[in-house]
Parts: structure tokens; sequence; C-alpha cells
């Protein structure tokens, strides 16, 4: 086991730095569980280094905003009181937070009561803790941080999903760090002892991580092994939270620990039933990622496409970073041909929306042209890639994606786009006439599977990215739109709830408040109406649980 010797810790810095710190940053010894002392059974000797070198320009991203040129003092005022109302909806929900559920996973915004779902450290708590600061809320920042400091990442009785782990605590904590010019040295320190945690479940013969994970029989020595039948985003959405954490520390356990799993991505890409994608289901044990048949950018496979695109920029293009570009190419080629559909609507919108394949061999394909509300994401991640690997085309692609969810939440019967629905496919991508006489639940929703609206980002995440990417004001009509649908039908006495049903018109509510809430979907409609150059696209890159981190 590598430690730095002496083990140093710097009290504050002036700036974050530019470069991996030598030696690396490591924990002091204090009160907290440290996960360093458990000795590995599958030790790792050498480890890969962060690639070196002059920094690629790589692409702008951002729409070239007029700075200079004065808006209009109408449309001045209606964005700011467009965020004034959205940076209440959050106040609101946080206050009821401290007031109900202070330290706790979740409110119940129904009971108003607390609970606990992913490890019981505090999830509402730290996945908000950027959006604090980005709404200029710096007492309670300071405040969560004071509290934030107190968790200790002990061993815990029960499996955790270390993808939820990874993304909602790891990248939050990065986050605040980074928006905060690192200057508040806990932070760092609780993103290491949460590393050290999380890179414990990459102690596996193969160094494949154990995505459902018990961190109790783990500091006891029992082994654990990868899942035979595990999941691609589980697998595969470590790349920037650990790439991260290497930046600041210098130390590089983390990034080796996912170079190991883009490796293994990248050597089987083209040897699936779809070459290019990888099956929702794959064998980490082994692994083998070739044999499932259901190919998907929705639910269990999002953010392992998602973070092709943003690794590459977190890494500046340099060195081996090329390798994530390459692989974002050909998943996208593929995911554009295969799994993108244009929806048969009454008004023949040119939209195409991601859907689900079951391919048994490359020549036997079949679609389903099933609309995930966990989809919506594609636009964006599309626009983004698009423009860091200078194919147009993808930016294009990017806007009818974006424009796909855009049409499901204007044309539900409430404004809000269901959890998942069947829509009617056309033959291609190309314009096809409209059939009223096929059965439909609702016009252009054939049938819907799962009508809930669980305050989900995904869908004002791509509009946010189209707006910055294109430069589109429209875009922040339809984000005002979409908030105020969701706020009018979700807001409760406690905060904002799940809806059971979003095609009712008494559709009901859920005792429901994921962290998301206030960590993504909040963030994304306040940022919709701030100044374009605030957080931009250039100078920061979003985690999957939309946690930016600092492009240094």
């Amino acid at each position: 086991m590598f430690l730095p010797d002496p083990p140093r810790y710097p009290s504050s810095l002036k700036e974050c730095p530019t470069k991996p710190p030598q030696p690396p940053i490591v924990s002091p010894p204090g009160s907290s569980f440290n996960w360093r002392s458990i000795a590995h059974r599958y030790p790792v000797r050498t480890f890969a280094q962060l690639p070196t070198g002059k920094r690629k320009s790589l692409a702008k991203v951002q729409y070239e905003f007029d700075q200079g040129k004065e808006a209009p003092l109408y449309g001045t005022q209606i964005k700011m009181r467009r965020q004034a109302a959205v940076k209440a909806a959050f106040a609101r929900c946080w206050k009821s937070y401290k007031e109900n559920a202070w330290g706790k996973d979740e409110l119940k915004p129904i009971s108003g009561k607390a609970t606990t779902t992913f490890g019981g450290w505090g999830a509402t708590l730290v996945d908000s803790l950027d959006t604090l600061w980005i709404m200029g809320l710096k007492d309670e920042f300071r405040q969560a941080v004071d509290a934030v400091a107190e968790i200790d990442f002990k061993p815990k009785t029960g499996d955790l999903n270390m993808f939820e782990i990874t993304i909602r605590y790891l990248g939050g904590l990065l986050s605040a760090y980074d928006l905060s010019d690192c200057k508040d040295y806990r932070l760092l320190e609780k993103a290491i002892e949460l590393g050290d945690m999380i890179y414990a479940s990459f102690d596996t013969p193969n160094r494949m991580p154990v995505t459902r994970w018990d961190a109790d029989k783990a500091s006891s020595g029992v082994p654990q092994s990868p899942a035979s039948q595990g999941i691609i985003a589980e697998m595969a959405s470590f790349s920037m939270e650990f790439t991260r954490l290497s930046q600041l520390t210098g130390d590089m356990r983390y990034y080796d620990a996912v170079t190991r799993v883009t490796d293994i991505l990248d050597s089987q890409q083209n040897s699936t039933n779809l070459p290019g994608l990888w099956p929702v289901g794959v064998d980490v044990q082994t692994p083998d990622l070739t044999k499932d048949t259901q190919f998907s950018l929705g639910a269990m496979a999002d953010s392992a496409y998602e973070y092709l695109g943003k690794t590459y920029q977190l890494l500046h293009g340099v060195g081996s970073a090329i390798q994530y570009k390459m692989m974002y190419e050909s998943a996208m080629d593929s995911a554009i041909r295969y799994l993108l559909f244009r929806p048969m609507v009454p008004d023949q919108a040119d939209i195409l929306m991601p859907g689900v394949v079951r391919a048994n061999s490359p020549e036997f394909i079949v679609q389903d042209a099933q609309a995930q509300h966990l989809g919506c994401f594609v636009g964006g991640m599309l626009a983004l890639g698009g423009r860091l690997v200078q194919n147009e085309t993808h930016v294009e692609y990017g806007r009818k994606a974006t424009d796909a969810c855009i049409w499901a939440y204007q044309n539900a019967p409430h404004g809000i786009m269901p959890e998942v629905s069947q829509m009617t496919a056309c033959p291609s991508h190309e314009p096809c006439t409209y059939n009223a006489a096929i059965h439909q639940q609702h016009p252009g929703f054939a049938s819907v599977s799962d009508a809930r609206y669980m305050l989900r980002p995904e869908a004002i995440e791509s509009v946010f990215y189209m707006y910055r990417i294109t430069g589109d004001s429209s875009y922040q009509d339809v984000a005002w739109d979409m908030f105020q649908a969701i706020d009018s039908r979700s807001r409760t006495d406690f905060g904002n709830a799940a809806i059971e049903d979003v095609m009712k018109d008494d559709g009901g509510k859920l005792d429901k408040m994921e962290s998301f809430w206030l960590g993504e979907s909040l963030k994304y409609f306040y940022l919709m109406f701030s100044a374009p150059g605030y957080l931009s696209l250039d100078e920061w890159v979003f985690n999957t649980e939309a946690h930016p981190f600092r492009l240094t």
C-alpha cells in the first residue's frame, strides 16, 4: 500500500492547484475511521499516472454570448424574477430539511420525517453543498460544511450502492471544494476519507469494483466479488470523481483504479452485439461486457456514456485522454444509428427520442420505442460531446433529442413528462404521417407504463446545455414552463414531492424527495437564469449528479 512519507496536509490554499501536488496529499490521523489502514488482498504495485504534457487547446463549448451588450431591462427583470422563484423553492426545501431531517439522507416531504437511503451520512446535506454556494447562500453553506466535517465514513452493515455514494457524496464534496477555491481543507479531507473507502471496493482479483459493497465485511477482511450480473452504469461511472480526486491530491491510486475499468470498456466496446455500445447487463466478475442483448442510454446505462466526453474534457485532451474521445465517438455514432428513433406525433415535430434496443446479434436488432425520463440527458451529452470533438452533427442530434423531451413535457396532460412511456416510432429519422387510428393513451403517447415524476433533472439538464451551447434564449422560456408545472404540482408543506401519476388531473404525491431535487434539478433551473458566463462550460465540467468540477 502506497503511503507518502511523511503524510502532509495543507491547512489552507490560496487557490486550487493547477497540477497534482507532490508529494501527494493524504488525510492526517484523526477521529474518523481510516480506510487506508485496511490491508488490501490484491494490492497494486505500480499506479497509472495522470497524463502530463502540454494541455490540448480543446474546442470552445459555450456560445459566445455578447457580454458587452446591455440586455433589455424587461428581459433582465424577468430572468431575475424567475431565478428568485427557483431560489425560493430551494430555500423553502432546505429550511424544512434543516428543521426536520438535518444530517439525514432525505426529508420525506409529506410526513416531514427523515429517512435513510444512501449510507446514512446525510445524502441531501452533501448533495446540496454546491447548490448553496451557487445560489449565494454562503452562511448556509458554512453551516453545512461544519456539519459535513463531523461525518465519519466508518463501516456499516448492509450493502452500499457505490455508484450513488460516488456521484452524490464524493462528487458533492469535490465540487464544494472546487467552488470555494479549495480554501476549506475539511472538504478535501472528507473527500479523501470517502475516496479511500470507495477505493477499498476495488480490492478484487481483477481490480474491478464491487458496486453493491458491504463496508462492514470489508473492514473485517471478508472478501467480496464483483457482480457476475452487474449493470454497466455502476461499473463505469467512477472516472470523473476519481480523476478529479487524483488531480487535487496527487495520489494516483484513484486514477489508476478507473483506468483499469476504462481499459476493459475500451477492449470490449466493439465486440458486443451492437458494436460501439455496451449492453445494460454486464459480468463484472470475469469481466465480460458482451453477452447481454439489451442496449439503452437510459436506466442503468446512462452515465457510462455521459462520462466519456466529460472525462476527456477533465483531462484536457492530454495523452491517454484520447482513449475517452475515441470511445465517445464510437459509442455515439452507434447510438445515433440504433438507439434514437423519431416518434410519430400529431405535429410531426422534428425530434428524436432515445429508445431501447434488443440485439441478439449485430444482424438481428429490434427497436423498442420506449421513452424514459432518465434518457433525457442524452441531448446535453451529444451537444457537449459534439463541441468537444468538433462534430456539429452530434450537436444537431443533441438538439433533436433535447427537443423530444421538451415535446413530451409540453404535450403531456399537465406539462410533465412521465417516467416511462411507449411511443410509436417512424420507420426512420425522417418525418412520417401521424396515424390517428392507432390507439394511444394520450396523443403521441401510445401507453404509459410508469406515470410517476420523481423530481428528476435530466430534461432540464439538456435544456441547460442546449441554451449554453447554442445561445438560443427560447430554452429559457421552456425551462420556466417546466419549473412552474413541476413546482405547482409537487409542492407540499415540507418541500416538493414525487408525483404518483402525471397523466391524471389529481395524480397524487409520494412521500419522497430525493437529494437530486436540491442537488441537480433546482440547480439547473437556477443556472438557466444566471449570467451565461457563470460556471461556463469551458471552465467547469458537471458530473452526473450536476456537481461542477473545475477545469484547472
